[in-house]
């Protein structure tokens, strides 16, 4: 699995655990990496994932903003009222894609690989249209 990809699995991980348990991002980062063990894919599972930590930081901090613009985008859907997992893709693309200019159609691509194995179909197809709608929009 390509580094970056895996730390974004692991910083939807985090930020997941960050909105649930009303969790400050790095006491959730610590707790992250306690949890990591041997049967780890990464071969250095004490380093710390620099990648990661910058998407849930970054995420957390621009929250308020982030989470504006894909209210903007999400029609008849209410932040609080999506799926968590669902909630927090969006989250991490938006500040991926808006503050750390990666290009627009990676951030989609991955958001969805990530939606189709955290989450379900229907899913996949909201998180394509809303983080299409802020491409168009400027990100």
């Amino acid at each position: 699995m390509p580094a970056r990809h895996r730390s974004r699995q692991r910083a939807l991980q985090v930020l997941f655990s960050c909105d649930l348990r009303k969790q400050p991002a790095d006491e959730a980062i610590a707790a992250f990496y306690k949890t990591l063990d041997s049967e780890d894919e990464d071969p250095n599972p004490e380093q710390p994932d620099e990648f990661m930590e910058a998407l849930v930081r970054g995420a957390t901090d621009q929250a308020a903003a982030i989470d504006q613009r894909i209210t903007a985008k999400s029609d008849h859907w209410r932040l609080d009222r999506m799926a968590a997992v669902d909630r927090n893709i969006l989250r991490l693309a938006v500040y991926e894609m808006t503050d750390l200019g990666t290009p627009a159609p990676v951030v989609i691509d991955e958001a969805l690989e990530l939606a189709r194995k955290f989450s379900t179909d229907e899913s996949v197809a909201f998180i394509n249209g809303v983080l299409d709608a802020v491409r168009r929009d400027g990100a």
